[in-house]
């Protein structure tokens, strides 16, 4: 595995800061049933670093003593931490928002059986991934038999009311390119995905979300190995606009690593970059229980141009 931190470090990216907090996205851990190309997080069946009872209760105490609206629950896959549906029910009681970052397969995994049942009791948002409307493609960067996998759990969903018209249970679509390459117009893309999901499958969802891939851990690491990580970078720091920093989600967001240590997203978090506090050189959840982050410097690298990159990219989608 390359590290690509030292290649990111010099930069002139824009200093930015941080706004009222409104989302804590929580990595419960690195354990996942699947290995894929573009896994910024490095995941995998054989890591075993997951969070502990203790450090999910610190994150529903920060839940509540924040005023954060939603917990954006994200892995690995982060169903498979023994804590996760402590976390759900937890966060709904305090009548936050819950995200679920679910890779789909999931629903078949031995022991979770009843999970999709679990997220629409608990009316929780369900943002998956599909890197793409045709089996090849899937397979190809996720593994082979995902895609047929990924639409069974899809009908399945659908069978609970999610996306169906008037259910208010939600079902997002994440696309990733296949390489060194920016996503495509997400509402164009998303039109697409319908159209050939509906039609050749007969499956529905809400919204397609195009995210950039980030070059760090897996994936920049294959494209040191490919000769390809300059190019990629010039293409990132070319197609950035201005008009997308205003809407990056570290401006509202705080990351929460698996031992409870805070990041301003999920990339720096990879990446080893701790959130900024004065007098704490790696704050944890335990130094912010009554911290006001609002105004806060935020930690740029090189890789922040993958957020602003032509329409941008978060974990919310396109920026533009």
């Amino acid at each position: 595995m390359h590290a690509t931190l030292p290649l990111l470090v010099e930069t002139d990216f824009p200093p930015l800061g941080r706004r009222r907090l409104d989302t804590l996205q929580v990595n419960v851990g690195y354990v996942c049933n699947q290995t894929c190309l573009h896994c910024h997080v490095n995941a995998g069946p054989t890591r075993t670093e997951s969070m502990t009872r203790e450090t999910a209760d610190q994150v529903l105490e920060y839940l509540a003593a924040s005023g954060a609206t939603t917990l954006d629950l994200t892995g690995g896959a982060p169903e498979l931490n023994a804590h996760f549906r402590h976390l759900v029910t937890g966060a709904r009681s305090l009548g936050a928002r819950v995200i679920d970052r679910c890779n789909l397969t999931i629903l078949f995994e031995p022991g979770q059986e009843d999970l999709a049942r679990f997220l629409a009791m608990n009316r929780v948002e369900i943002v998956a991934s599909l890197p793409c409307y045709t089996a090849e493609l899937v397979d190809r960067q996720r593994g082979e038999g995902v895609y047929e996998r990924s639409i069974a759990a899809i009908r399945i969903l659908n069978g609970l009311g999610y996306a169906r018209d008037g259910s208010g249970l939600t079902l997002d679509l994440v696309y990733n390119p296949q390489g060194p390459t920016l996503p495509p117009s997400q509402e164009k893309l998303e039109a697409d995905y319908k159209r050939i999901l509906g039609d050749k499958s007969g499956i529905v969802f809400n919204r397609l979300y195009t995210i950039a891939n980030m070059p760090i851990q897996r994936f920049g690491s294959t494209l040191v190995s490919k000769g390809q990580f300059g190019e990629y970078m010039r293409l990132l720091r070319s197609s950035h606009s201005d008009a997308n920093l205003d809407a990056v989600m570290c401006r509202s967001l705080v990351s929460i690593d698996w031992r409870g240590y805070l990041y301003d997203c999920d990339f720096n978090q990879m990446l080893g970059l701790p959130l900024r506090i004065a007098g704490k050189a790696r704050p944890h959840l335990r130094d912010v229980m009554s911290r006001d982050l609002d105004g806060n410097a935020i930690a740029v690298r090189d890789h922040c141009y993958g957020c602003t990159a032509g329409q941008g990219s978060s974990c919310g989608g396109a920026l533009a």
